[in-house]
């Protein structure tokens, strides 16, 4: 555990923090996708129970990143003020309060599976596939919470490498389990939809022994005495103060998207299978940004501890010069190789020329939306999780939803994309401007603590 992001080249510290991340989330990525297709090789029921699972895996696990995001918060500004015993003491109350958590989750979790899935409209037919599924899920749910809030804590250290090749090794042993599992490939047994979710229980079991290993005997980040209840308590609250905004402002976006494909729906299933070819191919296209934003916590969390204000400032500025270049060359990219993308995921000229809609339109704003996720980021990392939540409701509930409604009304399915559009670009620059104001700030502050 060092203050290793308060000194050297700005430029040069995000580049290492930013790279590493951009192959764990590719790997989170292929391993979703590698899921969904020997999945779909069992048949359509399975692949349509799965699919119900979706929403609550994403909640949970939206939920399960807000404590990360909390918990690296306040560890990362601890480091930056050079306080080892406060850093270990954050970073074991974090792991209990994900243990408490998991405890509430299962249990509830576990409870009402039937009637849950019920009301997400899961039929007879499938409830027995989800069942089989969610029971194994609910008691793996530890080693998802855990691993998450502890990788987020080796970040905060500054170190994204070991989480990174933790994620990669896990979607590399997700994804060579499956067809073991799954369909009893060499004397395995054939669990089917069961053995989907055994492999993502047992590599995620790993990644929490390798998180913990981390923390305890390479940065020394786990306290050895057991907590007092008073001590407990003040560390839940301050890593919950920005843990649960960023949980709802996490979640709120799966809502979101959800409306909008029952929107697009009206206009048939062409129209949703465009726009989920078009979503797939722009979560490649924003990995970097993705990792960005990942990254600038720990940095923003160390040197504002460290009272290094101005280093704030300057590593923002450069990384919205960064989402705006990578935002105009994807744009680019898109607008020329977007149909040959899609036809990878399908031949059907309707799909593609939904999908080309899509990636003609939104991605010239995707350097606005890496500013969103950036400043949000920084926000949080700076103990100040409303901006981010505001930023989101605001994406969301303001502009997409209510602008995609209207569009549709006079420009059908062009209209919907366009919202998106708009929304990115209205809510980017509300982020630029007010994070603005912050980094003014931030130097003032610099400018009255300098000896």
């Amino acid at each position: 555990m060092k203050q290793s992001l308060t000194e050297g080249s700005i430029r040069q510290r995000l580049t290492k923090l930013t790279l590493p991340m951009v192959w764990g989330i590719l790997a989170i990525v292929a391993f979703n996708l590698a899921d969904t297709y020997f999945v779909g090789q069992l048949g359509t029921n399975q692949l349509a129970a799965m699919s119900f699972t979706f929403p609550v895996v994403m909640t949970l696990g939206s939920l399960a990143m807000g404590l990360g995001i909390g918990a690296s918060s306040i560890i990362a500004r601890a480091i930056g003020q050079g306080d080892r015993r406060r850093v270990q003491r954050f970073t074991t109350n974090s792991l209990t309060l994900g243990v408490v958590a998991v405890a509430l989750l299962a249990s509830l979790g576990l409870l009402t599976i039937e009637p849950l899935f019920t009301a997400l409209g899961a039929n007879e037919t499938l409830m027995p596939f989800v069942q089989q599924y969610m029971q194994i899920w609910y008691f793996g749910i530890v080693f998802l919470v855990i691993p998450m809030i502890g990788n987020s804590a080796i970040r905060a250290a500054g170190d994204t490498v070991t989480p990174s090749l933790i994620m990669m090794f896990a979607a590399g042993l997700n994804i060579l389990l499956d067809p073991f599992l799954i369909f009893g490939v060499a004397g395995f047994p054939e669990l089917g939809l069961a053995g989907a979710a055994w492999a993502t229980v047992i590599a995620r079991a790993i990644t929490l022994v390798a998180s913990l290993c981390v923390l305890k005997f390479k940065e020394d980040m786990l306290s050895s005495y057991f907590p007092n209840l008073e001590e407990t308590l003040w560390c839940w609250r301050d890593i919950l103060y920005v843990g649960l905004p960023a949980a709802g402002a996490t979640m709120i976006t799966p809502i979101s998207i959800g409306v909008i494909t029952s929107l697009l729906a009206t206009y048939g299933a062409v129209a949703v299978a465009g726009f989920g070819i078009a979503s797939r191919i722009e979560s490649f296209a924003m990995i970097a940004l993705m990792a960005l934003s990942a990254s600038i916590g720990p940095f923003v969390g160390q040197n504002w501890g460290a009272k290094k204000y101005g280093r704030v400032a300057e590593a923002l500025r450069q990384s919205y010069i960064f989402c705006l270049g990578w935002g105009i060359c994807m744009a680019i990219a898109l607008a020329i190789f977007g149909s040959q993308l899609a036809t990878l995921f399908n031949n059907n000229n309707e799909v593609i020329e939904v999908a080309s809609k899509y990636l003609w339109l939104v991605p010239i704003t995707y350097g606005a939306g890496g500013i969103i996720q950036v400043a949000s980021s920084a926000f949080n990392a700076l103990g100040k999780p409303t901006p981010a939540i505001t930023m989101t409701t605001l994406r969301m509930f303001v502009f997409y939803i209510p602008l995609a409604y209207i569009g549709s009304r006079f420009f059908e399915i062009t209209g919907i994309f366009f919202a998106a559009t708009l929304s990115n670009i209205f809510v980017g620059i509300i982020a630029f401007r007010w994070s603005s104001h912050t980094q003014k700030q931030l130097v003032e502050c610099e400018k009255v603590t300098a000896p």
